[in-house]
């Protein structure tokens, strides 16, 4: 399995509008983060998971040519905001893409044009939305939904394999805690240092990563709180903040 994270940032990406800080200013790349999503290649299947306010440019900068379905963690503006650019994608359609029922309203009530056939190929990205319960088989792939708790939301995260994808969360349900053991690989959300009401704290992604203990940990969807190269030497074994751009294999 072949991973690309596409983006690592927060919900006002970094550099953030408006915002002369350290790291908003830095010359480092790694502190460049766009809006969070990741990018899936595994046994022939390639699935998106979000559709990043900066799709396209996450799109071109990585070389993508194929989607064989969009898996969506919540309806939030930062993770769907990207969805018109699926229409090269999505031609002749539909393509299809999978969430829970509460993002399935969020999608039709913004992108309403996209669940139907459009006016000519390719005038509109045309996607079928197929509802999450359980687990399923995606292009081949078992996908294993893992319930969150984002504030007072649940949100969608993922496991494929021994990977999963946590992004958008600041608690797991301890149902969802059994999903995600034994994994070579956990991409969890760790916002910043300070408190928020809906993500986690790194130092609280950190005691996540010790409950669970995974092999690898990448953290992702992190603000300008967080200095790339300085809070990288203070993080345990194991553990790594991610990147746009970053390749990893599991």
């Amino acid at each position: 399995m072949r991973i690309t994270l596409l983006g690592t940032g927060t919900s006002f990406g970094v550099p953030s509008v408006a915002c002369p800080c350290a790291i908003c200013t830095s010359p480092d790349p790694r502190n460049q983060r766009t809006r969070a999503s990741i990018y899936i290649e595994a046994d022939g299947a390639a699935l998106l998971i979000d559709t990043a306010t900066e799709f396209r440019l996450q799109a071109l900068r990585h070389g993508i040519r194929r989607v064989d379905a969009v898996l969506y963690t919540h309806a939030h503006a930062d993770h769907i905001s990207g969805l018109d650019d699926l229409r090269r994608f999505a031609a002749p359609g539909p393509l299809p893409c999978y969430g829970d029922l509460a993002t399935r309203a969020g999608l039709l009530k913004r992108f309403d044009y996209a669940f139907q056939p459009p006016a000519w190929p390719g005038s509109a990205p045309y996607l079928e939305f197929r509802p999450v319960f359980g687990p399923l088989r995606i292009a081949g792939l078992t996908v294993i939904p893992v319930p969150l708790r984002h504030g007072r939301l649940t949100v969608l995260g993922y496991r494929i394999g021994a990977m999963a994808y946590a992004t958008d969360c600041n608690a797991i349900p301890p149902a969802s805690r059994a999903l995600l053991q034994d994994l070579d690989l956990l991409i969890l959300d760790a916002l910043r240092f300070t408190p928020h009401p809906t993500h986690f704290t790194l130092p609280e992604a950190l005691a996540v990563v010790a409950d669970l203990r995974p092999r690898r940990t990448l953290l992702t969807h992190i603000s300008h709180e967080i200095d790339h190269a300085t809070v990288s030497t203070t993080l345990p074994a194991g553990v790594e903040l991610a990147y746009d751009g970053l390749v990893v294999e599991v």
